[in-house]
């Protein structure tokens, strides 16, 4: 590829992954309204249904990038809207564990299986090449991603 055609392609992928990425900002928001969350919540509880059981505050501000404070009033706010609940760590009494509600975490689920129903089918016309091409683009957005957050909030970009 020429250096012009992939200057030409480069220039095409920023303006569509600026518009990509804000599409996927402006539908958390609708279904956070939908839900009654704040959009950082729903992502709140999107993580939590990653994780493998309750976890602590303190995990919460790890996969959001808040500070504790500001995850223990997601905490709160998510607790009020019945998605989750604190329980006392069956080993060590100390420590308060953030637990998701499942019936509520089965209704999230509906809902998000009936939006997102044709997400799968956006990939039938792509080799298994072209898939894992995806999955590894993802998986360096997210890396990528959690750095440049770690820069934000370190101050490191002004």
């Amino acid at each position: 590829m020429s250096g012009n055609a992939r200057a030409r392609l480069l220039d095409e992928l920023s303006t569509v992954s600026r518009r990509y990425m804000a599409s996927y900002a402006l539908f958390n928001q609708a279904v956070a309204d939908r839900l009654g969350l704040h959009p950082t919540d729903l992502q709140c509880l999107n993580l939590l249904t990653l994780e493998a059981g309750p976890v602590t505050t303190g995990r919460i501000a790890e996969l959001t990038g808040l500070t504790t404070g500001s995850a223990t009033r997601l905490v709160d706010r998510l607790e009020r809207a019945g998605y989750v609940v604190r329980e006392r760590d069956a080993e060590d009494r100390r420590r308060v564990l953030v637990a998701t509600v499942p019936e509520k975490i089965t209704e999230f689920g509906r809902m998000w299986n009936r939006l997102g129903g044709g997400w799968f089918t956006l990939f039938d016309d792509l080799a298994d090449a072209e898939l894992a091409v995806i999955v590894g683009h993802m998986r360096r957005t997210v890396e990528f991603s959690g750095r440049q957050i770690a820069r934000l909030r370190a101050g490191e970009v002004s």
